[in-house]
Formats: C-alpha cells, sequence, structure tokens
C-alpha cells in the first residue's frame, strides 16, 4: 500500500515535469565572498523583469532555466553589496559571483545596497536565519559570544532560564530539536551546564533555524532543526583571528592549500576562569573547565567535484576535591563529496560520525561510570533544477545507534565493586525523500514532499514482558502508579530485530503573493521522532540518557500548521512577520511520582505515554537598514500535556487533565538592537522579557515522625516568577586599524544592567527555627561586567 502511494506521488511530479520541456538555457554556477572565496549559502539570484529567481544552496551553487534573451541579473545577500550585472543568454552558461562587504566596484556590474528583504515569493516560513556578524554584536553573560543564547531572541523559541542548557521552539521540548554541525547531529549543545554553546562563532559561517515548515530532508525530531554550517576556510589568504576573554579565549587560523583551490581551517577555544581556583588554598583542588577544536579541509578537484573532510572535538570537565570528576562532551567527523552531474544535477554524498560521551570518575566510593550515544550515517541529497519554475530535491539516508545508558567499574582493584555493564541498544533508521519547489503563477508557489522512515530497533538486549502488557501498574487504593514486575524475559542477539516502525512523513507549504511587498503563507509538516531522551528536568543535564523507540517507548509522532502574513516596507527597510501555529505530539513522555532514571535497565517501569499540543501567535518587526537596526519579537503561546489513565479505574496524571509543560511560556517578548555611532564605536541592547517556567509547588504540609513533610499539589500548577533582563554591550574599533595587517576590537558589556534577580529555581526547606516549610530563591546572575578583544591578522 506504501509503495503504491509513493509511486503514485512520483507520477504526479514526473508528468509536472514534462509541461516545461519547451526549450531554454540554463545560467548555474557558485557564489563566493570576494575576499576569501567562501562559498556563500541563501543567496538570492533574481530575474526582475521575469519576476523569477533562486537562491543557492548549501555549497555556494546555483542554476536558473529561461528562455533566450538578454537578462539584468541581481544577486543579494544580507550584509553583503548587490550586484546587478546585464547578462546574453544564448546558450548554457556558466558564471561564478563574487560578493564584497566592503562596497568596492567589481568589473562591468553596477552595486547597489543589500536591505535584506523578506522572499516573499518563497513558500518558506517559520524560518529564521542569523548571520555571524549580527550575533557577535549582540552583548551577552560575561562577553562571551553565543550562538544558541542569540537564537532565544526570536520569536518562538526560548529556554528553562538563566544558566539553563538547550532552547525550545514552540512550547517542544529541548529534546525535540535536531541540532547540526556540518551534518552531524550535536546531542549536547552547552558547554558547563548550560552556560555557553559548543559553537565557537569563529568558525561558523551559516545559522538556520526551520520552526515549522520543515523540508522533507530532515527527520527524526519532532519540533525543530537548527542547521550549522562551518567556514571552508580562506583559500586565497593566510589570516588568524581570536579574542581573548574574561573566562576564555578562541584562535582561529585558515588559509590555502591549494591557492584558489583548496583551503583549511583550524579553530580552538579554552576556558581558563579554573585557574584562579588555584589561588585559594580550600578550592585548588576543584576546577569546571572546557575546550574545543573546529577542523576543516576543503579542496576543490575541478569545476565539478570538490571533497570536504570536517571535524568537531569539545570535552567538559568539572572536578571536586579530585574524588569526584565529570567529563562530557561530543565528537563529529563528516567527509563529503559534491559532484555537479550537469548544469541542473547538483549532488552531495556523506558519511557521518557522531559520538556523545559522558564520563563520571567517583574517587570516594571507588568506581567509574561511563555512557554515550554514537551513530554513522551514510546519505546521499540531489538538486535538481529542472526548469525556472519547478526545482526538486530527494535522497536517501541511514544512520546506525549505539547506545550505552551506562557502564560501571571500579576505579582500581581493591575497590570491591564488579563491573557492571546496563544493556547497550542498538538501532538502525533509514529513510528516503522527494520534494519539489513549484511555481504554479506569478502569485502562487508551493513546496511539497514527503519522507519516509522507519525504524529498527535490534539487539542484543534483554526484553521484558509484562502481565496485560504493562510496564507501570496503578494502584486504586493509593491511587498512585508502581513499577509492574516482569512475567518472562527475552534475550535478542546483537543486531536481530526487537520492534519495528514506519512513518509517512508529508509536508506542504504555499505563497501567496499579494502585491510585490506582501505574502500570505501557509504550511503542514509531520515529523517522526524514534530517540527520546530520558530526563525528568526542564533543562538537559549532561547525565541524560538517549533511548531509542521499543516495545514501550513509541516513536513521538508531530503535526504542526501554521499561518502567515508577511510584508516588506518601504522597500525592504522596514519588514513584518506574523505567524500562528498549532502543533500536537503523540506518544510525549511523561514520568511517575518518584521515578527513578538513572542507571535504570528497565526504564519502561517508570514512564507513561502522553501527548502534547502547544499553540501561540509570533510577531516579528525588523529595521534591516540604517546606524540603527535590529528586531522586536512578541510570542504568545500555549504548550500542554495530558497523560490520561489508560483504564477507567486509572486517575492518570493531573486527574488525566490537560496541563502546562515544563516549557510552557505565555509571553516571550525580546528587543534587540544595534547602533553604529561612526566608525570608531558602535553600540548594542537587549531586552528580554518572559512569563515564568512552570512548576509544582507544596500546598500543604504534614507530620510525620516528628519531621514536617511537604505535600505537593497538581503538577506544573505553578511558576517561577517573570523572567527579564536588558543588556548592553559597546564596540571601540581603532581609527589605526586602517592600512594595517593587524586588526583588533575592543568589546565592553553589561548584562542585566539592572541586576534583575531572576529565579534559577525555588526549592522548599525546614525553617530550623519554626519547622514550617519555606521557599528558597536560587539566581545566578547580577550585574554582570566584561571585557573581551578580538583580533584579525
Amino acid at each position: 500500500m506504501i509503495t503504491n502511494k509513493i509511486a503514485a506521488f512520483l507520477i504526479i511530479i514526473f508528468t509536472t515535469v514534462t509541461s516545461f520541456s519547451q526549450e531554454k538555457f540554463t545560467l548555474s554556477g557558485t557564489i563566493q565572498d570576494f575576499k576569501n572565496n567562501e562559498t556563500l549559502i541563501g543567496v538570492n539570484v533574481y530575474i526582475p523583469s521575469l519576476k523569477i529567481g533562486t537562491t543557492t544552496n548549501e555549497y555556494g551553487f546555483y542554476s536558473l532555466t529561461v528562455p533566450a534573451d538578454e537578462y539584468q541579473i541581481e544577486i543579494s545577500y544580507l550584509g553583503y553589496q548587490t550586484i546587478q550585472k546585464t547578462i546574453i543568454l544564448n546558450q548554457n552558461t556558466k558564471n561564478n559571483f563574487a560578493l564584497n562587504e566592503g562596497g568596492e566596484e567589481l568589473e562591468e556590474v553596477v552595486i547597489t545596497d543589500n536591505k535584506g528583504k523578506i522572499n516573499i515569493k518563497s513558500p518558506e516560513m517559520s524560518i529564521n536565519k542569523l548571520s555571524i556578524s549580527s550575533i557577535k554584536k549582540m552583548p551577552v553573560v560575561m562577553g562571551e559570544v553565543d550562538v544558541l543564547k542569540s537564537i532565544l531572541l526570536l520569536p518562538g523559541v526560548t529556554n528553562a532560564g538563566e544558566g539553563a542548557s538547550g532552547f525550545n521552539v514552540r512550547g517542544g521540548g529541548a529534546d525535540q530539536n535536531l541540532i547540526l554541525l556540518d551534518e552531524a547531529t550535536i546531542f549536547n549543545s552547552s558547554h558547563v551546564f548550560g552556560f555557553f554553546s559548543v559553537f565557537n562563532p569563529d568558525a561558523i559561517k551559516d545559522l538556520k533555524l526551520y520552526k515549522g515548515g520543515i523540508p522533507s530532508r530532515y527527520g527524526g525530531r519532532a519540533s525543530s532543526v537548527l542547521d550549522i554550517y562551518q567556514k571552508d576556510g580562506n583559500s586565497k589568504e593566510f589570516h588568524v583571528n581570536g579574542g581573548i576573554g574574561l573566562i576564555s579565549s578562541r584562535i582561529l587560523a585558515e588559509g590555502p592549500l591549494v591557492k584558489d583551490k583548496g583551503s583549511f581551517l583550524i579553530g580552538g577555544r579554552a576556558s581558563y576562569a579554573h585557574l584562579f581556583l588555584k589561588f585559594s588554598e580550600d578550592q585548588k583542588d576543584n576546577s569546571a573547565y572546557f575546550y574545543d577544536l573546529n577542523t576543516k579541509l576543503s579542496y576543490k578537484l575541478n569545476d565539478n567535484n570538490s571533497l570536504y573532510l570536517s571535524g568537531y572535538f569539545g570535552r567538559d570537565v568539572f572536578s571536586l576535591n579530585k574524588s569526584f570528576t565529570n567529563i562530557y562532551g561530543n565528537s563529529t567527523l563528516n567527509l563529503r563529496w559534491n559532484h555537479l552531474y550537469s548544469d541542473k544535477l547538483f549532488s552531495n554524498l556523506s558519511l557521518i560520525y557522531s559520538d556523545y560521551y559522558y564520563g563520571l570518575d567517583l574517587d570516594f566510593v571507588g568506581f567509574t561510570w561511563d555512557s554515550g550515544i554514537k551513530n554513522y550515517n551514510i546519505k546521499y541529497d540531489f538538486k535538481n533544477y529542472i526548469s525556472d519554475k519547478f526545482k526538486l530535491n530527494y535522497g536517501l539516508n541511514g544512520i546506525y545507534y549505539e547506545f550505552n545508558p551506562g557502564t560501571i567499574k571500579p576505579s582500581n582493584d581493591e575497590s570491591g565493586i564488579n563491573p557492571d555493564q546496563l544493556d547497550k541498544k542498538y538501532a538502525f533508521e533509514p529513510a528516503v525523500y522527494i520534494e519539489a519547489e513549484n511555481q504554479l503563477s506569478t502569485k502562487i508557489t508551493v513546496s511539497y514532499g514527503l519522507r519516509y522512515s522507519l525504524f529498527y530497533r535490534l539487539g542484543a538486549s534483554t526484553i521484558n514482558y509484562y502481565e496485560n502488557y504493562s510496564p507501570v501498574t496503578f494502584n486504586p487504593e493509593l491511587q498512585i502508579y508502581e513499577k509492574g514486575i516482569p512475567t518472562s524475559t527475552q534475550y535478542f542477539s546483537k543486531n536481530k530485530s526487537i520492534k519495528s516502525y514506519n512513518n509517512l512523513e508529508p509536508r506542504f507549504s504555499v505563497s501567496y503573493q499579494l502585491n510585490d511587498d506582501q505574502a500570505l503563507k501557509a504550511s503542514y509538516n509531520r515529523m517522526a521522532q524514534y530517540l527520546q531522551l530520558i530526563s525528568n528536568t526542564s533543562s538537559p543535564t549532561p547525565l541524560d540518557v538517549w533511548m531509542p523507540s521499543d516495545n514501550y517507548i513509541k516513536p513521538q509522532i508531530a503535526d504542526q500548521v501554521a499561518f502567515g502574513y508577511f510584508r516588506n516596507i518601504n522597500d525592504g527597510a522596514y519588514s513584518i512577520e506574523a505567524e500562528t501555529y498549532y502543533k500536537k505530539i503523540q506518544n510525549r513522555l511523561d514520568y511517575i511520582d518518584g521515578a527513578d532514571l538513572i542507571a535504570n535497565d528497565a526504564i519502561e517501569q517508570v514512564i507513561l505515554n502522553g501527548r502534547m499540543r502547544s499553540y501561540g501567535l509570533e510577531i516579528m518587526f525588523k529595521k534591516n537598514e540604517g546606524k540603527l537596526n535590529g528586531w522586536i519579537s512578541y510570542t504568545l503561546s500555549k504548550s500542554e500535556q495530558q497523560t490520561p489513565g489508560r483504564t477507567p479505574q486509572e486517575s492518570g496524571i493531573n486527574n488525566g487533565q490537560w496541563y502546562n509543560s515544563a516549557y510552557d511560556k505565555t509571553h516571550n517578548l525580546a528587543i534587540t538592537s544595534s547602533y553604529n555611532l561612526n566608525e570608531k564605536w558602535s553600540f548594542g541592547a537587549n531586552f528580554a522579557l518572559q512569563s515564568g517556567q512552570p512548576v509544582t509547588y507544596p500546598n500543604g504540609q504534614y507530620e510525620y515522625l516528628g519531621i514536617t513533610v511537604p505535600s505537593y499539589g497538581l503538577r506544573n500548577e505553578n511558576r517561577l516568577p517573570a523572567y527579564h533582563h536588558l543588556d548592553v554591550s559597546a564596540t571601540l574599533t581603532p581609527r589605526k586599524n586602517k592600512g594595517r595587517n593587524w586588526k583588533g576590537e575592543w568589546v565592553f558589556s553589561i548584562y542585566n544592567l539592572y541586576n534583575r534577580q531572576n529565579a534559577a529555581s525555588i526549592n522548599f526547606r525546614q525553617n530550623v527555627d519554626t519547622g514550617d516549610n519555606e521557599a528558597v530563591k536560587t539566581s545566578i546572575f547580577g550585574v554582570v561586567p566584561a571585557v573581551s578583544y578580538n583580533f584579525k591578522f
């Protein structure tokens, strides 16, 4: 049945293709940065007379097929000067362009200002793009430029509060975000338990966040995709840049392997705040630091073939008195081959390795703990520029997973602890996809696609079986859930299939152009998530364990619809985006009261399958040009979860009613701005205001054996106080930079200017004097001034 559906889908697409068979010529090529040959992603290539255009792909390639004629071509990209060039197209033509940030005149072109307009014609919606230059202007805590903190200023994006790791998109959990670095999966995106992200801003070329309308080439997560690409490296000249901050420093070197053909990039960061602890006698054995390394090699074999090898390695180290040591981090490696089959068909083959490791050394009890997740991914993607009005993308990929929930072994032979290995788990996730973008008329453009994903839970593992298939039992007398007792077990040998799933994931989006400056857009996407993060905290921690779907843990299935209004004002000097969305998710996990998640080899005994829904309104107003620019974003939203009873006798969590999810933020306001006073001084400011995080407070207390014990109310029916702060920065670029190889700048910033004591958490304890329970607020940051120095030569 599924095969017939796919066949019918392909017939419709290729039938459509035949309608564009009239003779035309193709203009294709790559678009690069003039200074360093860095390919540029998402550059607009537009023919005003035909009102058609395209954008460059992830490797800077574009292709446009139109009737033979003389055309004026516009090439525009945010942060670069727009090029207008006249081209006589009477045969298939390759034409490469180089964009310049500085505005120098280029031969045979006319340069104008690029105002960063919204692409009204494109059916893309629920997507935010940020340039690294914009991110670097944003004031942040301790002066550390942070990619993840910058996206929190976008509509529909929040996190669990100050110092929290991960991010939440449209009411979803942090584990529902697919985070890719050069196509490799990043399983933990934070350093120092959430204070900083793992992404070195100097090494990043492009960042795109998909909140909805997600293309068919992406899969595996229920809420969003954060797609990040590293720079290729400068193939013209050797350069070094970096920065020195209060708690960390960074350096990056790039240059040609073979001029204009091959390049290298290597960058590193390290924190050193822990070194100051050595001067304190009572802290000299404590440390908390991170380091990471970004690498990339790029080589253009010829006009039709290019090779890329990129990698990332990062580690965090946290140690207390040498008796407790925690080490965790990501490692990735990606080998890619770009091949141009023709001026209309571009392909990319990738071999990807990703590893997240978590380790504990508990010397005071004499054992170590190792856990993690690895995956091996092969993917082959094609982009077919069939005509000026029809583009086709298709491809396939397969991911093999290795899960290690935990290996416990003695630190030394005298510990008396026997080694113990929780059941390792294995899985295979293949998928195939196809998607098309079709301009139906001058006003209507549609994008539609289909992803077919499969998932195989593999041995070697021991599977528990329970009476009535119920690993969680309900005690009607106490009205609580308890662990079920296995009735039997079965061992599955390595790579033997234990459980399988398959899902069709349709995607659709449409743009209706009201006029040259306004459009209405709509989208729908279905996503299947086969990996689950086992965590009962609102913010991910390094100790959290990823688990595959199996007999008891079902895959999450997300359906999202969105509608939006988009407008450019004053020829793109201003723009406004307004979207409303509704998302529902099946099989969202929640946990029974008192669930023990650590080192639990029968996790199915403490989890319940529920469902989730979120909906909201997002508004974003941007000023795109002038000395003062930035944006204001506001989100009004609701995120709820429901875990009903499985039988009439069961009450379910919160009596089976909808309750606030841990990620629900009713109001979310963000304002960011930058002001260029002159060539010497520029300023930035951010303001954030959010509703407090849902929490569960005690609603009473009772005495037991002379101890006052709090009793808790319904789950997540309370909230932390509202969260808000104002940050400012000033950047000084000395005039002596002009004409010198060495260029430097000083960045002065103040985080939380008015010293808002935001509550990271509120805990309850018994007062030693009165015996009553009392609330204790924990705040992480007050006013945090910082200074850093950035350089380049």
